[in-house]
């Protein structure tokens, strides 16, 4: 394996889009921590003909979620898996494994959302009986919004320490990321909250019918495409540099 960093087009567009969310994390919580009340203010003001800034973010977020659903053909290798042409089947693959592994990362998805679900009803908890508010709430997305892109370059605590897949590439759950980031909007009960919430129920109902249809496209034992000798995104390699360097000390 080559242990040098390899620049493709996906890792430069993964540090930009990096970029930008670090950029809109800090400005959101630069407000958050001066007036929470601003910053919700800011949001709902209109800045030119009746558009707020809750508009233009709800406008990317929803934007965002129907690219998923409907893959254009310059995408990750990972999102790739929803789509029929990139399968490239290897030849002779045990459909006994391709059961097992089935299987096995069920078990571990389905454990990952039990404690994903667990974790956010704290915070609905806590809003519900009035410790947090909605700012509070928007914070926390905005919040998931920025790990989002940290799992993906950096560490992930899903693939490490349940799901155990090599790379984002082949990670099971990987569709997951925005009914993940918009979990806690179903909190809020408004228009545009909830609107970003059942759409990103969506997604993942789309990624599960496909993985439930196809699962030989998830598999690197049945899908050539997932192959380290194939990956063309190459977005683990700081991943793997962190914990090889966590293996050296």
């Amino acid at each position: 394996m080559n242990n040098g960093w390899i620049s493709t087009r996906m890792t430069k567009i993964y540090w930009i889009k990096l970029v930008i969310r670090i950029v809109i994390f800090l400005g959101v919580l630069g407000m958050y921590l001066w007036n929470k009340e601003f910053m919700m203010s800011f949001m709902a003001t209109p800045v030119w003909k009746g558009i707020a800034p809750i508009h233009i973010l709800w406008l990317v977020f929803m934007a965002m979620m129907i690219s998923h659903i409907f893959p254009f053909d310059k995408v990750t290798m990972a999102l790739k898996k929803a789509k029929p042409e990139p399968y490239q089947e290897v030849e002779g693959y045990s459909e006994l494994e391709l059961h097992r592994f089935v299987q096995d990362q069920n078990v571990k998805a389905w454990c990952v959302m039990l404690i994903w679900l667990i974790f956010n009803a704290i915070f609905g908890a806590l809003y519900l009986f009035g410790v947090i508010d909605k700012a509070d709430l928007l914070m926390l997305v905005v919040f998931y919004f920025l790990c989002d892109y940290i799992c993906i370059l950096f560490y992930c605590p899903f693939q490490h320490l349940l799901m155990k897949n090599k790379c984002c590439v082949n990670c099971r759950i990987y569709d997951w990321g925005h009914f993940m980031m918009f979990t806690p909007t179903l909190f809020i009960q408004n228009f545009f909250t909830w609107s970003l919430f059942f759409t990103s129920c969506v997604v993942l109902i789309h990624w599960e019918v496909i993985y439930a249809k196809h699962p030989e496209r998830f598999w690197s034992g049945s899908n050539k495409t997932l192959q380290c000798a194939n990956c063309k995104d190459k977005t683990c390699q700081m991943k793997n540099r962190l914990m090889r360097n966590k293996g050296e000390k």
